[in-house]
């Protein structure tokens, strides 16, 4: 093959990345704006707070597993405030979860996690992918696995003794039961 016909793949690669990442940041910007699952979940038997004390980023996720030996996921969603990534993220999140079993939600968490801090495969994240530049941004990293950490912590113990609107007052510093940072 000619210098020339490799030039131009190369430029006919580079263009088709450049698509691609703007692809990505509208998702990532959609996502931002316009949330997924952004409510309380009626009758959730998970809860777990989350924040981001470098930027501020806060918020609550809400788990309704189905009973059972390997529980699946009926119902997830979110509220909180946040920068772009860390909505988009959760938002991002959200969708995927619906109708996994725990263990998937487990699986989904690792590969999500080793996604935006080492790279490496990701063919199976499906859209969660669009996060993965976030490895370029080393503080933007809390950002983007924060509800991610949030259903871990949920699904390790944030498991509701009350209605999830008794839990919402004075319940929200470190040491509570039901609380994630990222430091």
């Amino acid at each position: 093959m000619n210098q020339e016909h490799m030039n131009q793949d190369d430029r006919d690669q580079d263009i088709r990345d450049q698509e691609l990442r703007e692809l990505y940041q509208e998702v990532i910007i959609d996502h931002g704006r316009r949330p997924r699952n952004f409510r309380r979940v009626e009758g959730a038997s998970h809860c777990q707070e989350g924040f981001n004390p470098l930027c501020g980023d806060r918020l609550k996720l809400y788990l309704r597993l189905a009973p059972g030996e390997e529980a699946v996921i009926q119902d997830v969603a979110f509220l909180g405030e946040g920068c772009a990534i860390s909505i988009a993220s959760a938002s991002l999140m959200t969708e995927c979860l619906k109708g996994k079993t725990r263990s998937e939600a487990e699986t989904l968490f690792q590969g999500f996690h080793q996604l935006v801090t080492v790279g490496g495969d990701s063919v199976h994240l499906g859209k969660l992918r669009v996060l993965a530049g976030v490895r370029a941004f080393p503080s933007r990293i809390k950002c983007a696995t924060l509800a991610w950490h949030a259903l871990q912590g949920a699904l390790s113990g944030g498991e509701l003794t009350q209605g999830v609107g008794e839990r919402n007052q004075g319940e929200t510093g470190p040491g509570t039961q039901g609380w994630v940072s990222t430091e």
